[in-house]
């Protein structure tokens, strides 16, 4: 059985032992078996699961935190009298990477207020994102480059 099954079936049993099934009891149940398995770590032995979660953790960060600058952003753009957007399209050169690594940055992309994933190359080379302040298309392109795309490829390695 893989740790994840493992930790999320004693996410299941916190449930279960205090009666109230919830994504927040769920979520608290998941860290604390989380915790559970890294302290027992010597009888499973070393997995890449633990550096995983905390990856991926540290992704979601990464995501929540831009979500909220941008937001921002936008609603102060949006709410001005005078709007200083000056929409534009890049293309995003992008590494070796899998297609699930492909689809989660072209997805947290999306989800980011102001930006929007428009399509990859045939050769799926290449991702084109609308963006809503592209005052300067390279500094776009790099702070994709050295933000959100760094983090998935650290995340899904």
């Amino acid at each position: 059985m893989s740790l994840f099954a493992v930790n999320l079936l004693l996410a299941a049993a916190w449930c279960a032992l205090l009666g109230v099934f919830s994504l927040g009891t769920l979520a608290v149940g998941f860290v604390l078996a989380y915790l559970a398995l890294l302290v027992a770590q010597p009888l499973f032995g070393p997995a890449p699961y633990y550096s995983r979660v905390l990856r991926l953790t540290r992704l979601g960060g990464y995501f929540l935190r831009e979500l909220v600058i941008s937001s921002v952003r936008v609603a102060i753009d949006v709410l001005s009298p005078r709007p200083t957007f000056r929409p534009g399209i890049v293309a995003l050169p992008l590494p070796e990477m899998s297609d699930a690594g492909r689809v989660t940055l072209a997805s947290l992309i999306t989800l980011t207020p102001g930006t929007l994933s428009l399509d990859f190359s045939p050769d799926r080379s290449t991702l084109y994102v609308h963006g809503m302040f592209v005052d300067d298309a390279d500094a776009l392109r790099r702070e994709l480059e050295k933000g959100m795309e760094r983090e998935v490829l650290r995340a899904l390695a």
